[in-house]
């Protein structure tokens, strides 16, 4: 447990572990300040693909957002979501990392658990990837084919 500590560092320190991955984030919500730490980590080529699940009642924060997570984020999903994971995968591993801290930057005192087992990390994964197909509304495809008919 640390309130010094943001989620953002907990991802730089399993990226230095896998080296540049593709990354399925999860959380409640997410902030423009983690927005920002995230550009930096993937202008450093650390993040080789992201995708994002947030929740339908943050809708409002992320449209505030979109112009920010659409530069930042590849593919942003709607659920009803309360989770917050980092599904790290690289070509020589995978990390998931199970916090509870959303996609912001706070000075609140937040934990975090760091899972390098194949099997539990592949379990993640496949719960995750139900969610997104099955679970989710594909918000950043709706968003690009809504303005590209305006």
């Amino acid at each position: 447990m640390s309130n010094a500590i943001q989620v953002a560092d907990v991802l730089e320190y399993a990226l230095a572990f896998t080296g540049p991955a593709d990354v399925t984030m999860t959380s409640f919500s997410i902030s423009e300040e983690f927005l920002r730490r995230l550009f930096f980590i993937r202008k450093k080529g650390n993040i080789r693909s992201l995708r994002i699940v947030l929740d339908y009642k943050a809708t409002n924060k992320t449209l505030l957002l979109w112009p920010f997570i659409a530069q930042t984020v590849e593919h942003c999903f709607l659920a009803d979501n309360h989770s917050k994971i980092l599904l790290i995968r690289s070509d020589s591993a995978m990390v998931a990392v199970v916090t509870s801290q959303n996609l912001t930057r706070g000075n609140r005192y937040e934990c975090a658990s760091i899972v390098t087992d194949p099997a539990c990390c592949a379990n993640i994964a496949a719960q995750l990837e139900e969610v997104i197909k099955s679970q989710s509304v594909p918000f950043h495809d709706i968003y690009r084919q809504r303005v590209a008919t305006n």
